[in-house]
Protein backbone atom coordinates (compact mmCIF):
# COMPACT_ATOMS: atom_id res chain seq x y z
CA UNK A 1 0.00 0.00 0.00
CA UNK A 2 2.88 2.37 0.79
CA UNK A 3 4.23 1.88 -2.75
CA UNK A 4 0.85 2.90 -4.16
CA UNK A 5 0.93 6.07 -2.07
CA UNK A 6 4.49 6.84 -3.23
CA UNK A 7 3.50 6.29 -6.86
CA UNK A 8 0.49 8.56 -6.45
CA UNK A 9 2.68 11.24 -4.89
CA UNK A 10 5.01 11.04 -7.91
CA UNK A 11 2.23 12.00 -10.20
CA UNK A 12 0.12 14.39 -8.11
CA UNK A 13 2.29 16.46 -5.79
CA UNK A 14 0.84 19.90 -4.92
CA UNK A 15 4.42 21.24 -4.96
CA UNK A 16 4.54 20.75 -8.72
CA UNK A 17 3.35 23.71 -10.78
CA UNK A 18 1.98 21.43 -13.48
CA UNK A 19 -0.95 19.28 -12.43
CA UNK A 20 -0.02 15.62 -12.81
CA UNK A 21 -2.36 12.67 -13.07
CA UNK A 22 -2.33 8.95 -12.37
CA UNK A 23 -3.31 6.83 -15.34
CA UNK A 24 -2.60 3.54 -13.62
CA UNK A 25 -0.47 1.75 -11.08
CA UNK A 26 0.19 -1.82 -10.04
CA UNK A 27 1.43 -0.89 -6.57
CA UNK A 28 5.06 -0.96 -7.67
CA UNK A 29 5.15 0.85 -11.01
CA UNK A 30 3.11 3.90 -11.97
CA UNK A 31 1.94 5.62 -15.14
CA UNK A 32 1.06 9.28 -15.34
CA UNK A 33 2.67 12.62 -16.13
CA UNK A 34 5.55 14.71 -14.80
CA UNK A 35 6.42 18.34 -15.52
CA UNK A 36 9.24 18.56 -18.06
CA UNK A 37 10.89 20.80 -20.64
CA UNK A 38 12.80 19.21 -23.50
CA UNK A 39 14.57 22.28 -24.94
CA UNK A 40 16.36 25.15 -23.21
CA UNK A 41 13.95 28.00 -22.53
CA UNK A 42 10.79 25.94 -23.07
CA UNK A 43 8.10 26.24 -20.40
CA UNK A 44 7.34 23.13 -18.36
CA UNK A 45 4.66 20.90 -19.83
CA UNK A 46 3.07 17.63 -18.76
CA UNK A 47 5.01 14.69 -20.18
CA UNK A 48 3.80 11.10 -20.06
CA UNK A 49 5.94 9.10 -17.65
CA UNK A 50 6.37 5.70 -16.07
CA UNK A 51 8.06 5.02 -12.75
CA UNK A 52 9.61 1.54 -12.71
CA UNK A 53 10.89 0.03 -9.45
CA UNK A 54 13.41 -2.81 -9.49
CA UNK A 55 13.88 -5.56 -6.92
CA UNK A 56 17.35 -4.20 -6.10
CA UNK A 57 15.80 -0.89 -4.97
CA UNK A 58 16.81 1.11 -8.02
CA UNK A 59 14.23 3.16 -9.89
CA UNK A 60 13.88 4.17 -13.53
CA UNK A 61 11.80 7.16 -14.58
CA UNK A 62 10.88 6.82 -18.26
CA UNK A 63 9.59 10.08 -19.77
CA UNK A 64 8.09 10.41 -23.26
CA UNK A 65 9.72 13.44 -24.90
CA UNK A 66 6.92 13.98 -27.42
CA UNK A 67 9.06 13.31 -30.50
CA UNK A 68 8.94 9.54 -30.26
CA UNK A 69 11.94 9.41 -27.91
CA UNK A 70 11.91 8.25 -24.31
CA UNK A 71 14.33 9.62 -21.73
CA UNK A 72 15.22 7.12 -19.02
CA UNK A 73 16.57 8.55 -15.77
CA UNK A 74 18.17 6.01 -13.43
CA UNK A 75 18.04 6.45 -9.64
CA UNK A 76 19.92 4.68 -6.85
CA UNK A 77 18.99 5.43 -3.24
CA UNK A 78 16.74 8.28 -4.41
CA UNK A 79 19.52 10.03 -6.34
CA UNK A 80 19.56 10.42 -10.14
CA UNK A 81 22.82 8.78 -11.21
CA UNK A 82 22.58 8.61 -15.01
CA UNK A 83 20.24 8.76 -17.96
CA UNK A 84 19.81 7.35 -21.45
CA UNK A 85 21.35 10.58 -22.75
CA UNK A 86 25.13 10.83 -23.18
CA UNK A 87 24.87 14.43 -21.92
CA UNK A 88 25.73 15.60 -18.40
CA UNK A 89 23.07 15.06 -15.72
CA UNK A 90 22.78 17.23 -12.61
CA UNK A 91 20.07 17.84 -10.04
CA UNK A 92 19.03 20.05 -7.16
CA UNK A 93 16.47 19.88 -4.41
CA UNK A 94 13.90 22.62 -3.90
CA UNK A 95 11.85 21.78 -0.83
CA UNK A 96 10.20 18.42 -1.49
CA UNK A 97 10.91 18.61 -5.22
CA UNK A 98 13.81 17.07 -7.12
CA UNK A 99 14.74 19.09 -10.22
CA UNK A 100 16.75 17.09 -12.77
CA UNK A 101 18.74 18.78 -15.54
CA UNK A 102 20.17 17.05 -18.60
CA UNK A 103 22.30 19.28 -20.83
CA UNK A 104 21.74 21.22 -22.92
CA UNK A 105 18.20 22.07 -21.79
CA UNK A 106 16.09 19.17 -20.52
CA UNK A 107 14.39 19.71 -17.14
CA UNK A 108 12.28 17.24 -15.14
CA UNK A 109 10.50 17.78 -11.81
CA UNK A 110 9.79 14.92 -9.46
CA UNK A 111 8.53 14.85 -5.85
CA UNK A 112 11.23 13.26 -3.66
CA UNK A 113 8.59 11.14 -1.94
CA UNK A 114 8.04 9.22 -5.17
CA UNK A 115 11.51 7.71 -4.81
CA UNK A 116 11.13 6.57 -1.20
CA UNK A 117 11.84 2.88 -0.75
CA UNK A 118 9.72 0.67 1.44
Amino acid sequence: MLRLVAAFVLLSSPAVAQVASVAGTDGQNALGTVPCAVNAGDPLQSCNAELRRRDDGSVTLAVALGNGEVRNIYFTDGVPESSSSPSKLSYETRGDLLIIFIEPGEVYELPKAALNTQ
